[in-house]
């Protein structure tokens, strides 16, 4: 989200209490995940001693060696591509995919610098598209809190960080990372922010505390759900089991649903965060076709700026991968 110098007074947002972070149960740390560590502290320590446009062409250079040699993240990208366009010759697909690892490599360099990012630093990389509609949301008096609609989109871990930047951190439903020390490490560079992690494995009563503590609360939307958690809607006309937490949300505490995209212009370090109309969800008194109904509105909204924006999608991920009874696997 944005991030400028000036903060405009919001009398109807409650003071903000201190970032928590929901403790993590303690895990084995083994010697790849030391080596790992190891590799992650090096590459951001080097990105982060750069000037940020050096570092970003440092960034996009170690990403098109992620592109040459990770095969299996490649073939999951172009699977994913097919899948979404049909109709686009492969030239183009293989063309988006490449630009989709050059943002994760120019991603890794601005994240490498939240360490020296300062409000007015940051007010210099990313604005919003529409600076008074932002100002009325977060003046808005509402009985609750807001959810935030993104995802793996753009650089998300700048639009978090900078919106906490500006004065409003955000409570984020977090998925630890594999590597415990790399999850500890990148925790530490979000809190610099003031973002409050909600693990999600232990999510409910938190989440739920923090809506009625009026927060904004970010759920990451557009990964896939496994089986029982989520509901088949469709992402680019293919089913997609589609997690279901932010439309049970929403229709249980009423919160409204504020999709925002972070895009970034070009190859440099500017931004523009989108905010698109506030989505109010409907209850029928039928719990379980509301919360599909509202699932793929919600589908729809993030299609159409991916649409907008392919190279700025994570395509690595196997979004399609549990299938409805009885389809055959896609990957």
């Amino acid at each position: 989200m944005s991030a400028v110098a000036e903060r405009a007074p919001v009398a109807s947002t409650p003071p903000r209490r201190q970032p928590r972070t929901v403790p993590r149960p303690a895990a084995r740390v083994s010697w790849r995940h030391l080596l790992e560590y190891a590799a992650v502290r090096v590459a951001a320590g080097v990105l982060g001693a750069l000037p940020l446009g050096v570092a970003l062409r440092l960034g996009e250079l170690g990403a098109l060696v992620a592109w040459l040699v990770d095969r299996p993240h490649r073939r999951v990208g172009m699977r994913n591509l097919a899948l979404a366009f049909p109709e686009r010759p492969l030239a183009e697909r293989r063309r988006i995919l490449r630009r989709s690892f050059l943002n994760l490599g120019r991603m890794a360099a601005e994240i490498a610098h939240f360490p020296r990012l300062t409000p007015a630093r940051t007010a210099a990389m990313v604005r919003f598209a529409d600076e008074e509609l932002w100002r009325r949301t977060m003046a808005e008096e509402r009985p609750t809190g807001g959810l935030v609609l993104s995802g793996h989109f753009g650089n998300w871990e700048l639009l978090v960080f900078a919106h906490g930047l500006r004065g409003y951190p955000v409570s984020l439903v977090h998925r630890p990372i594999a590597n415990p020390l790399v999850d500890r490490w990148l925790a530490g560079l979000r809190a610099r922010a003031g973002t409050r992690l909600i693990r999600k494995h232990h999510a409910a009563a938190d989440v739920l505390r923090a809506l009625r503590a009026r927060e904004l609360l970010v759920l990451p939307f557009d990964q896939n759900s496994t089986r029982g958690l989520g509901v088949f809607v469709d992402f680019f006309g293919v089913p997609a089991s589609t997690n279901a937490g932010l439309a049970r949300l929403a229709l249980r505490t009423g919160a409204p649903v504020l999709p925002v995209f972070l895009v970034r212009e070009g190859s440099r370090a500017r931004h523009v965060a989108y905010q698109l109309p506030t989505i109010r969800v409907e209850r029928t008194g039928d719990l379980e076709a509301d919360v599909r109904e509202a699932t793929r509105r919600f589908s729809a909204v993030f299609e159409e700026m991916v649409r907008r924006h392919p190279e700025q999608w994570l395509w690595v991920h196997k979004r399609w991968k549990t299938r409805p009874a009885g389809e055959p696997r896609l990957y």
